[in-house]
């Protein structure tokens, strides 16, 4: 692990499990903090600085645990307190950071704030939750959820309407209440006191709402990003990540806070990076880029000198729990899966931080699933209109073999007959698995000085070809990427790798090199 004030996070790559997905020691058909611990050492291995875990907390399962009934505590099914701070203790053995998902948009409806706030109208509880009276017979204004349907439900009892931007039984919070202040430093601190390095900030963006909670332009269709949405983003959001940043900072070791925000506008984004707020945040703009070379040149412009100006590090994501795998949406099947592992070493190339999606290093793509078998809330909620996203979360195949060495039961979500060609077991060792890419590419990555330092400055390439170099010192790396070009030419330098087989000194296309200057 990076020493304490070493600022790691600014060029940490940081691998998101999903911990019912993982790994399953009780035959249970879900992942588990034991599971998670024993596959440490592969993790390690890989060559990445820590570990993001999604959330392990007591939960109905509304929202496979975006749905929290107590904040301070392990679901039962997942292990125990001990597992945690076991798995915790490994990891740190081993030089990996641990850091994991605080949800405070919404609890539970199970939450003992929720089940009070029904049951006693005038009780305290009540101002935890977004309540209103309705308008004109219906809810108190024309807010929808972001996964489909109304954002209010009625309170039948009273008779007034409460606020969930997402499912029924995931109320949203208060944040204007001092108490859901006061106890959300209190649940910040349980897990600090454990040994946590930090914590993913889930809708990071929404948890203040506008006061007088007005209608808002809903546009259609529905924006991938949040911008639009005026009722929310509040600027009351960045004393409480200044209050935030400042607990962490009491902690010894560079505790550090990253948020889920799905903004396009980066400048926007990089306020909430400001000096004294939040660490990092996720920038879901590369992820969503086509492959295509002018907007790839593009996006990471305006994202590096958005961040810059703020003296603040990019993050850079190609996959996570809730999009399609990357090797699917590049295209599906060998061209995409080869666009996918150019667009690894184009992203490790990147100055910033980044993170990996377990099974990412695997080129797994993503699982169509028969309708019968989905359960994201996203599919019911929609009608079936939205696949939703049990396609990136099917569990991570390590053996050949019955539960390809996920489980002994049955797994929570169906693993395909063909998943044992992509398992670790398979990889392991194949200098062109998609595996050893990764691993090469994560090594390379801290032995390079040129990729922990240096700036980068375009160079100029064919069109359809991205070419950059990073310098630091005597010390100086180009990633050459070639999107759709017919063949790019290899510059000058050392080759230390190549995401796929040149063709003599030239690059073909979906397919990325690193050289050596």
């Amino acid at each position: 692990m990076s020493e304490a004030g070493s600022e790691w996070w600014r060029t940490a790559v940081l691998y998101q499990i999903y911990v019912r997905s993982f790994a399953d020691t009780d035959g249970d058909g879900l992942g588990d903090l034991p599971g998670i611990r024993s596959r440490l050492p592969y993790v390690s291995d890989l060559g990445v600085d820590g570990i993001w875990l999604t959330p392990f907390y007591p939960t109905p399962d509304a929202d496979h645990g975006y749905d929290v009934s107590d904040y301070e505590n392990v679901d039962p099914r997942f292990g125990t307190l001990a597992d945690f701070d076991a798995l915790v203790a490994d990891a740190h053995d081993l030089g990996l950071r641990v850091i994991v998902d605080i949800v405070p948009n919404h609890t539970s409806s199970e939450h003992p704030w929720f089940r009070n706030a029904l049951a006693d109208p005038n009780g305290p509880d009540r101002a935890r939750y977004v309540f209103r009276p309705g308008r004109d017979g219906g809810p108190p204004n024309n807010w929808e959820s972001a996964f489909g349907g109304p954002a209010w439900t009625e309170d039948e009892r009273s008779g007034e309407y409460y606020l969930h931007l997402f499912a029924p039984q995931q109320p949203d919070l208060d944040w204007h209440n001092e108490t859901v202040r006061q106890a959300f430093q209190q649940i910040l601190r349980f897990w600090l006191d454990r040994g946590v390095d930090g914590f993913r900030v889930d809708v990071a963006q929404s948890l203040y709402k506008e006061r007088d909670l007005a209608d808002v332009h809903i546009p259609d269709p529905r924006p991938r990003f949040g911008d639009w949405h005026t009722g929310l983003q509040q600027p009351e959001l960045h004393d409480l990540y200044r209050e935030w940043r400042q607990i962490v900072e009491e902690y010894p070791g560079d505790r550090m806070l990253v948020g889920e925000m799905f903004l396009a506008d980066q400048t926007r984004l990089a306020e909430y990076v400001r000096p004294g707020e939040l660490q990092q945040t996720f920038n879901f703009r590369f992820l969503f880029e086509e492959w295509e070379a002018a907007s790839l040149r593009a996006c990471i412009d305006e994202i590096l000198a958005a961040f810059a100006a703020v003296g603040a590090p990019a993050t850079w994501v190609l996959e996570n729990h809730d999009v399609p795998r990357v090797a699917t949406r590049y295209g599906g099947g060998a061209e995409g899966v080869r666009r996918a592992r150019a667009a690894a070493l184009l992203m490790l190339a990147l100055p910033g931080a980044a993170y990996v999606y377990a099974g990412q290093e695997l080129g797994l793509e993503e699982v169509d699933l028969a309708d019968e078998l989905r359960q994201d809330p996203i599919f019911a909620r929609t009608g079936g209109r939205r696949a939703g996203r049990d396609g990136c979360r099917v569990p991570i195949p390590w053996t050949t073999g019955p539960g390809v060495g996920f489980t002994t039961g049955t797994p929570w979500l169906p693993m395909p007959p063909w998943w044992e060609r992509s398992s670790v077991a398979a990889q392991d060792g194949d200098s062109q698995s998609m595996l050893e890419l990764y691993r090469a590419t994560l090594r390379l990555r801290r032995q390079l000085r040129a990729l922990a330092s240096g700036r980068l400055a375009w160079r100029d390439s064919p069109p359809g070809s991205l070419v950059f170099e990073r310098a630091a010192d005597s010390s100086t790396v180009v990633c050459v990427v070639n999107v759709d070009a017919p063949s790019v030419p290899l510059p000058e330098g050392e080759l230390v790798l190549a995401s796929d087989e040149l063709e003599g000194s030239f690059l073909p296309p979906g397919t990325a090199a690193w050289l050596e200057g």
